[in-house]
């Protein structure tokens, strides 16, 4: 028997919800968490009547902020320990060195930029919190990233939920679309560093 994910998300309620998008933005177990399938099914659920857009939004909205916050305080206390961190279930030096190679990239640019990339957004505010960005700095990136991706893609699934008829028929290629591009982009960065090597 496949996974439900409305199932899910319908047993998850608000709480449970906000606690997932929190767990996945700044907890090293939230970085195999669904964020972006999962808010934008609920915001589609939103407009089948099952939850209010506006709170769910901003569940979503405060569940993404405060847990890159968090992740940004674990990173700033742990510091250079992480980097001498040995790999273990929970833990890939990997899923750090990304991160880290999209900061020096693109900078404070990169808390936002993170946002849309699974694993990566996990790890991009502990990294912040290692010493490179001070916290109101910070704080800023994470507000705009929580917008655009918690607010966006939760109305997303919201409006298509709204205008589209019967769209609930073809909910599993649109889910599978979105985890396809959401990991499309750590996927092209691995392959143009090969490229350069």
């Amino acid at each position: 028997m496949g996974f439900d994910l409305e199932t899910f998300i319908l047993t998850a309620g608000y709480i449970g919800l906000f606690a997932i998008v929190f767990a996945e933005s700044g907890l090293f177990l939230g970085f195999f968490l669904p964020g972006d399938s999962l808010i934008f099914t609920a915001g589609f659920l939103a407009s089948q009547g099952y939850f209010n857009i506006t709170i769910l939004a901003a569940i979503f909205l405060a569940g993404a902020v405060l847990g890159d916050s968090f992740g940004y305080v674990f990173g700033k206390r742990t510091g250079s320990k992480l980097f001498n961190k040995e790999d273990s279930w929970l833990f890939k030096k990997s899923h750090l060195e990304k991160a880290r190679i999209l900061y020096e990239t693109h900078g404070g640019k990169t808390i936002i930029l993170a946002r849309f990339m699974p694993i990566v957004r996990t790890f991009a505010p502990i990294l912040a919190g290692v010493g490179m960005m001070k916290y109101s700095v910070f704080l800023l990136y994470n507000i705009i990233g929580g917008v655009l991706w918690a607010v966006g893609l939760s109305f997303a699934g919201y409006l298509l939920g709204s205008v589209v008829p019967n769209v609930d028929r073809y909910m599993i290629p649109i889910v599978a679309g979105i985890i396809i591009l959401s990991i499309l982009p750590p996927i092209i960065h691995v392959i143009r560093n090969k490229e350069y090597k």
